[in-house]
């Protein structure tokens, strides 16, 4: 949850990758990828909402940063997200946007592990031991 001034304006989900039956069996995310897609250790972020007058200041941002630590603390070996890219001339609308932008996670230092298609990536952090 984030909070303006006691306010609740923004939530991100994120949890064991397992926990998200519909990703798990996803083509977009998991064309060309050899991995275990059943491994709990992997957490995944996969939704943002940020209230209307809120939107354009950096909750999104805040909110992806602070998924490192939760995972972390639950006990996740890596976190990942698969955010979309907007291709040069393409607007993505916010309710595509849902699953967060390439360049939120890059700064909340993801790096990007996998393209599967021209306006999705997969994003990573891994943990150390």
């Amino acid at each position: 949850m984030a909070y303006l001034a006691k306010e609740p304006v923004g939530w991100v989900a994120v949890e064991p990758r397992t926990a998200y039956p519909h990703l798990l069996k996803s083509r977009t995310v998991w064309s060309g990828r050899k991995e275990d897609r059943t491994d709990d250790g992997v957490w995944a972020v996969t939704c943002f909402v940020v209230r209307k007058g809120y939107r354009q200041r950096g909750i999104t941002y805040a909110l992806a940063a602070a998924t490192i630590d939760f995972a972390r603390r639950g006990g996740a070996r890596a976190l990942e997200a698969y955010p979309m890219t907007t291709p040069p001339g393409y607007e993505i609308t916010w309710g595509e946007n849902h699953v967060g932008s390439r360049q939120v996670f890059a700064e909340a230092g993801f790096v990007q592990v996998h393209q599967p298609s021209p306006r999705r990536v997969v994003m990573r952090i891994e943990f150390a031991d």
